[in-house]
């Protein structure tokens, strides 16, 4: 049971106001802090006295608050949806705001945003006052999201290491101070972690188990590492010996995403298949060095895999996407806006394969031309979102014959594209619920 007297924090409060610090901001307070802020710890409200030529308000009048009828519960619910701030400004309202917006219920999650944020001291705080229950441990606590919190270094992530054994889902995405180690010790500590997203966290090179835990844990324990979910997009100076010991730690991965992760090889590709072999979602968009043989291991993936992102991959031709057509027959998404080697057969390939096709980008690839539309419109019928952006071959006669069989079509990006004014009305007769992005002036 919660005591009164126990201490909370007063979590991101400028320190420049002095009726913040002081208890008595009155004014409304958004998510959004600018400034240095602090975290600081303070005691319950207490009543305050009135002053002696104050007239003390009346029981009745008291009780006539509206906000005051309101149940626990229905308290509950709204600072459910209050960001980790805001909820530790309720806390200083009154005694009752007090105890009810420390509940366990409202701290599965820590949120905290803002570039001048003082995260690992917020963080250290925040895991000492939940703390108090269970000692030294946070077993509420399950997610984290402090991502473009710069000032977040590797102190903040030990302690949610060393307090947050139930920690299933972490965010620092754009915090560059972390590196390695902090990331290995949250992943030997937190053995439920399932979701990680380090993107542009440019020291993170890979995942793994601090050798410590490596030592005194069997062999086959990095089999064990729960993570599902990974994002290690613009973490730069990720290799494929990196990835390889991503693959063999994470075997459970279903969705990755290297974006720009601009030194991957196709050798890495072969390393993530041979370990991963659950994954749904996979994006190397931007990866300059990914070629055909790179799609030729993703291929091994087979039908598991839903979602491909391969932009900008200028290697790729229609050999690599015959690879993926081929085996990847329950393909429901396919980025591959920039790879100009793919041509009207590539789409040949795809569109006979993959069927149950939904969503595909094919913009900035020169070669594509009104007969591999004609091979879309024919097989995927259930297309639902389809760019052709600044592909120059395409004309109003491969996008009448796509509008006359995909009627499901919700949207279509012809951007940069020489379409008439006809062909747009005919696309959005047949269509109704397509959003059409073009450059045509003449149409709206």
């Amino acid at each position: 049971m919660r005591t009164l007297s126990t201490p909370s924090p007063a979590l991101i409060c400028p320190p420049s106001s002095q009726a913040c610090i002081n208890g008595k901001d009155s004014s409304t307070s958004s998510s959004s802090v600018t400034g240095e802020t602090i975290a600081m710890v303070h005691a319950p409200p207490t009543s305050c006295l009135p002053h002696p030529h104050i007239r003390p308000a009346s029981r009745q009048q008291k009780e006539q608050a509206p906000i005051d009828i309101l149940p626990d519960h229905s308290f509950i619910q709204i600072f459910s949806h209050l960001p980790t701030n805001q909820l530790c400004r309720c806390a200083r309202v009154c005694r009752r705001w007090y105890n009810l917006a420390w509940d366990p219920r409202l701290w599965r999650t820590i949120r905290l945003t803002g570039d001048m944020v003082n995260v690992d001291r917020a963080l250290r705080i925040l895991t000492r006052r939940l703390c108090q229950d269970t000692p030294n441990v946070c077993l509420m606590l399950e997610t984290v999201i402090v991502s473009g919190c710069r000032r977040l270094t590797d102190r903040g992530l030990y302690t949610i290491a060393q307090c947050c054994p139930e920690l299933r889902r972490l965010e620092v995405s754009g915090c560059y101070n972390i590196s390695n180690e902090a990331v290995f010790d949250i992943v030997s500590r937190c053995p439920n972690l399932e979701y990680l997203d380090v993107s542009g966290c440019s020291k993170v090179t890979c995942i793994s188990l601090t050798r410590e835990v490596s030592v005194k844990l069997s062999p086959l324990h990095g089999k064990q590492i729960s993570i599902r979910y990974l994002d290690m997009t613009d973490c730069f100076v990720l290799e494929d010996e990196g990835l390889h010991t991503i693959a063999a730690h994470c075997t459970q991965l279903t969705h990755l995403y290297l974006r720009r992760c601009v030194r991957i090889t196709d050798e890495g590709l072969r390393y993530l298949v041979i370990h991963c072999g659950a994954i749904k979602e996979l994006s190397v968009s931007d990866c300059r060095f990914v070629s055909d043989f790179g799609l030729r291991e993703i291929a091994k993936l087979e039908s598991r895999l839903r979602y491909l992102s391969i932009a900008h991959c200028g290697r790729i031709t229609d050999v690599g996407i015959r690879y993926v057509a081929k085996y990847c027959t329950k393909l429901r998404y396919l980025n591959a806006r920039g790879c100009e080697g793919i041509t009207d057969h590539g789409l040949e390939y795809l569109a006979k394969n993959c069927a149950k096709l939904k969503s595909l980008d094919i913009g900035k690839c020169p070669l594509v031309s009104d007969g591999g539309l004609e091979f879309l419109a024919l097989n995927c019928f259930n297309l639902k979102r389809l760019s052709l952006k600044s592909c120059e071959s395409i004309t109003g006669r491969g996008l009448q014959i796509v509008a006359a069989n995909c009627f499901d079509l919700q949207l279509l990006n012809v951007q940069d594209c020489e379409i008439s004014v006809e062909a747009l009305r005919f696309v959005k007769r047949h269509c109704k619920r397509c959003v059409i992005e073009h450059t045509n002036p003449a149409f709206f």
